[in-house]
């Protein structure tokens, strides 16, 4: 009976695990600088939107909305562009930029380069 009761409560505390939502980012920036955060509701999730040659939105929204057509409906002054939809904590932070990445591999690629020539 004890034992039943013990999982039973396991249980109970696994499934209020499930139904938390989320926190995403909310603003809308052109440098990838944003700092404030909203809580969502349960069945959001975080959004980025990045206008063609524009700013970057950022912010929740419901996890079926994640379509370019329902996007381009609630965003009409935006003309053009991509978007991103992801659904854990701060997800949709700016995106390390790829110019950093390639400086990290060029010089990992020439450090091991060197290391086998020496």
């Amino acid at each position: 009976m004890k034992a039943s009761v013990g999982v039973c409560g396991v249980f109970v505390l696994a499934l209020l695990g499930f139904g938390s939502a989320i926190k995403c980012y909310k603003c809308k920036d052109y440098s990838g600088t944003c700092s404030k955060i909203r809580d969502c509701y349960y069945d959001d999730a975080c959004v980025s939107i990045y206008e063609r040659g524009g700013d970057t939105y950022r912010e929740c929204i419901k996890y079926s909305d994640c379509v370019h057509s329902v996007i381009a409906e609630k965003f009409p002054k935006i003309s053009s562009f991509k978007f991103s939809c992801c659904t854990s904590d701060l997800c949709n932070t700016a995106p390390v930029s790829v110019s950093s990445r390639s400086v990290v591999g060029i010089l990992l690629s020439l450090a091991l380069f060197w290391w086998g020539v020496l």
